[in-house]
C-alpha cells in the first residue's frame, strides 16, 4: 500500500439549495519522496480534497465516505482526536494565504514554537532554538531577530517561507501545499518552488501540490491528477500528462498556458464557458457542455458518466467517451500542432 492511499473519497455538503458534491469518488496513491500535482480550475474540488485528508471537515456538516490511509492508519473512521494528533507530526499543510492562516496577535516564532512543542516534549528554550533554525533553513535572513516579528512585518514571500518552516517543524511524512505561490511575483515563486524541492529531498516527505498553474506542477510533480467537477478526469505520470494528454479538459488547460521559450504566434485559447456548479453538475460527462468533441459521442456524453479507464500507457487513466484512437488522432492533428506554435 502507498504511504498515502485515497480510495473512492467523496465529500458532500448539504445546503438549503441542494447537495454540493465537492469531491465525488476520488482515488489516488502517493509514496514518500514523491510529488503529486492536483490541478484544475477553481471549484473543481482540489482544496476540499486536501482539507478532507487533514481531517479538517470533521465537526461541520460535511458528509465523507471512502477511505484515506496514511502510513497504515485509516483517517475517515478514526476519532477526530486521533487525527488531530497526526496533524503537524505526520501530515501538515502550507496554506494558500499565510497572512490569514497565521495568527496576527502572535509572533511568527511563537507560532512555530507552539506547533513544535505540541508534538515534542522539549523546553521553550529548545523549541525557540529549533524555530530559529527552521527560519534560517527556509532562507529568512537574521532568523534570530525575525523570530520575534509578527506576520504583518513579513513580506509575502517571507510569510510563505515562515509558513513552510512551521509546516516542516515536526518533520511531517506528508506535506500538502495549497496554491503555495499564489500572489507572489515570478522571482519569488521560483525561489519558493526551489525551496520546497530541496526541503522535500531533505525530509523525504510525500508532497501534494494543489494548483491551477500547470507551470508549477511541471517544475515539481512526479504524477499529476486533473480534477473537474469533483472527479478525476485524467491521472498519470507528469511526462505522460504533458507529452501525451488524452482528455479534452487537459488539452484546454495546456492551451491556456503561455510559453516563454518561443515567440508567440497566436493568442492563447481559453476553455470556453465556466466550471459547473457543484450543486448542479451536468449529467453524463460533466465536461460535455464545454467540450468541443462531445457531439462525437452522441447522447452518451449527456447520459453516461464515462469510467476512469487505463490507456495503453500503464498507469495513465482517462475519463472520456472518445475512443483512445480518436483521442490520439485529435491530439496529434489538432491540439499538439497549436501548442507547438503558441
Amino acid at each position: 500500500m502507498p504511504h498515502l492511499a485515497v480510495r473512492d473519497l467523496s465529500i458532500h455538503f448539504p445546503t438549503d439549495d441542494g447537495l454540493v458534491r465537492a469531491v465525488d469518488g476520488l482515488s489516488f496513491g502517493l509514496e514518500r519522496g514523491k510529488t503529486l500535482g492536483i490541478v484544475g480550475e477553481s471549484g473543481s474540488g482540489k482544496s476540499v480534497t486536501s482539507l478532507g485528508i487533514l481531517g479538517l471537515h470533521s465537526g461541520g456538516n460535511a458528509r465523507l465516505s471512502g477511505e484515506i490511509w496514511l502510513d497504515g492508519d485509516e483517517l475517515i473512521s478514526a476519532p477526530p482526536e486521533a487525527v488531530r494528533r497526526l496533524r503537524g507530526k505526520k501530515m501538515a499543510m502550507i496554506f494558500q494565504d499565510p497572512l490569514s492562516a497565521m495568527h496576527p496577535y502572535y509572533s511568527v516564532g511563537k507560532q512555530i514554537i507552539e506547533a513544535y512543542r505540541i508534538h515534542n516534549d522539549v523546553s521553550k528554550a529548545a523549541a525557540r532554538r529549533h524555530a530559529i533554525d527552521m527560519l534560517g533553513r527556509v532562507g529568512i535572513p537574521q532568523p534570530d531577530r525575525r523570530v520575534d516579528d509578527y506576520p504583518h512585518q513579513f513580506s509575502g514571500g517571507m510569510r510563505q517561507r515562515a509558513m513552510i518552516a512551521m509546516a516542516l517543524s515536526c518533520d511531517p511524512e506528508l506535506l500538502i501545499a495549497d496554491e503555495p505561490t499564489t500572489a507572489l511575483d515570478v522571482t519569488v515563486q521560483a525561489q519558493i518552488l526551489d525551496l520546497m524541492r530541496d526541503l522535500q529531498r531533505e525530509f523525504n516527505s510525500a508532497l501534494i501540490i494543489i494548483t491551477h498553474d500547470l507551470g508549477v506542477v511541471a517544475e515539481l510533480a512526479d504524477d499529476i491528477l486533473v480534477m473537474y467537477g469533483g472527479k478525476c478526469v485524467e491521472y498519470g505520470a507528469a511526462e505522460d500528462i504533458f507529452l501525451t494528454p488524452e482528455h479534452p479538459y487537459t488539452w484546454g488547460l495546456l492551451s491556456s498556458v503561455p510559453r516563454l521559450d518561443r515567440e508567440p504566434t497566436e493568442r492563447l485559447k481559453p476553455i470556453k464557458g465556466a466550471p459547473p456548479s457543484l450543486i448542479n453538475i451536468p449529467s453524463g460527462c460533466a465536461f460535455h457542455p464545454r467540450c468541443p468533441y462531445a457531439a462525437e459521442s452522441g447522447e452518451r456524453a449527456k447520459e453516461e458518466v464515462p469510467p476512469l479507464a487505463e490507456t495503453a500507457t500503464g498507469g495513465h487513466l482517462v475519463r472520456c467517451h472518445l475512443s483512445r484512437a480518436r483521442r490520439r488522432e485529435i491530439w496529434e492533428n489538432d491540439v499538439k500542432p497549436i501548442l507547438e506554435t503558441t
